[in-house]
């Protein structure tokens, strides 16, 4: 199928880490919405949190356009869903510009996205302590590559008047306008935390912050210029993008669907739970499943439901809360040892422990499907993407088959399991993981349910 459909858009990129893209972008989505565009939020990588506060600003969700795990067709059509009723794409960039799936390699990155898209970039640079500096900066992203993919330059804190004295010089040394500069603005930033960003929900004047950055970003930006940039992208061709997935899936989710009688799947959604990649929830609906949202730490019980998801996010933080909620503990347990499916990934794996710690060490009862404990370490245990193969028989994965997540996790439990073999796509890093309880499956990885869709049809139809 070849579609040629252009998508207007624009990718908000940086040249590393830290420089401001998530407010930025944030800043953006509501200038464009006062003039009366329609945007949709994109985020470049695995990331859960930066897409929060894109959400937050559009009240629509935010996708994820990642080559490792959708392949460059799946992000085509990522793009394609989440314009459909939208004019314009704001994409935020991931790491630097150039930084990609591996160090040698730019797959991946912001940089490859905006190939593949054609969607020209926008530099995020962050100005604080560089005046004249700030050219040779942008010249080397500008010029590095096989195409020049920077279409344009935004200034983070700099003062108005070095900003209007470089931008002239800028654009004669790089031929890349400076299109909009941001002073330093306090208690405006974003705070951090072990796995990232705070979530919007923990910042009580969050809208308020992008709204204060959004006026003073527009006082400065060009919007016409930066509405010009967007025109400027490449006709997506469907039948030219590489293709690593199944290139029927359209016609096995039909299949499915005109087979199976539709379900109900609970959904752990709320401040513990609450990473989940937009492509799965809509995979679940594609396949005929009514999503139902439950809260383990506010709700008394399961929902009425034949099966239950409980993704990632921020257990424990909120560990005593979850575990003096003990009627959902019973209820779940009740579900678990009666064989309800139940797929658990990261922070969903950390609830169905016998016991978890909090940050602080203080240790507190939880599901107890699988008999271990999980504690914080003093750092990262897994990053990355990773392939998850399962070596020995469970209900979802057939022996060899693999499906594609990403792992980033300070807590580590007693007992990781031994069902897959999870590989690091690049070099020989290796190890075991994934327990299997009747019919709950749990590990650490964040699974891409796209890049092995016979996983979630075995999970619906089990």
């Amino acid at each position: 199928m070849n579609s040629n459909k252009q998508v207007p858009g624009i990718l908000i990129a940086a040249p590393g880490s830290g420089s401001g893209k998530t407010l930025i972008t944030c800043a953006l989505l509501q200038i464009l919405k006062r003039h009366g565009y329609r945007p949709a939020s994109f985020k470049c990588g695995p990331d859960y949190i930066d897409p929060m506060f894109h959400k937050k600003v559009l009240d629509l969700p935010s996708r994820n356009l990642d080559v490792y795990l959708a392949g460059e067709r799946g992000i085509i059509s990522c793009l394609e869903k989440g314009m459909k009723d939208s004019d314009i794409a704001v994409i935020e960039g991931v790491m630097g510009f150039f930084d990609g799936i591996s160090a040698a390699s730019t797959n991946g990155s912001s940089y490859d996205i905006a190939g593949i898209t054609g969607i020209p970039a926008i530099l995020v640079v962050n100005a604080r302590g560089m005046s004249k500096s700030i050219i040779p900066l942008i010249k080397g992203f500008v010029d590095y590559g096989d195409g020049k993919r920077i279409k344009g330059v935004i200034l983070n804190n700099i003062s108005a008047m070095l900003a209007e004295k470089i931008r002239d010089d800028i654009y004669e040394e790089t031929g890349v306008p400076v299109i909009g500069h941001l002073p330093v603005m306090k208690d405006v930033a974003f705070e951090s935390r072990h796995l990232g960003l705070v979530m919007p929900n923990e910042i009580a004047d969050v809208l308020d912050k992008i709204e204060r950055v959004a006026d003073e970003l527009e006082k400065s930006l060009d919007i016409m210029q930066l509405l010009d940039m967007a025109k400027c992208n490449l006709s997506i061709d469907k039948d030219s993008a590489d293709n690593d997935q199944s290139d029927d899936l359209l016609e096995k989710i039909e299949l499915f669907r005109q087979t199976h009688e539709p379900v109900r799947v609970g959904v752990a959604m709320d401040e513990a739970f609450c990473f989940y990649y937009e492509d799965n929830l809509d995979l679940l609906r594609e396949l005929g499943a009514e999503i139902v949202p439950f809260s383990p730490i506010h709700d008394e019980r399961i929902p009425d439901v034949s099966k239950l998801i409980l993704g990632g996010g921020y257990p424990e933080l909120y560990a005593k809360e979850l575990s003096e909620n003990v009627s959902m503990l019973e209820s779940i347990r009740n579900v678990a040892n009666n064989g309800m499916p139940i797929l658990a990934e990261c922070g969903g794996f950390l609830y169905l422990q016998k016991k978890m710690a909090d940050a602080g060490g203080e240790s507190y009862d939880m599901a107890g499907i699988f008999q271990g404990e999980a504690h914080m370490t003093t750092s990262l245990k897994h990053f990355g993407y990773v392939g998850v193969t399962a070596e020995k028989d469970n209900p979802y994965l057939n022996s060899g088959e693999t499906i594609r997540g990403h792992e980033f996790h300070y807590y580590d439990t007693s007992d990781n399991g031994d069902i897959c073999a999870i590989k690091k796509p690049v070099g020989d890093r290796h190890w075991q993981g994934y327990r299997l309880n009747e019919n709950v499956f749990g590990g650490f990885a964040h699974l891409y349910y796209p890049s092995c869709p016979e996983f979630i049809f075995r999970f619906l139809e089990r």
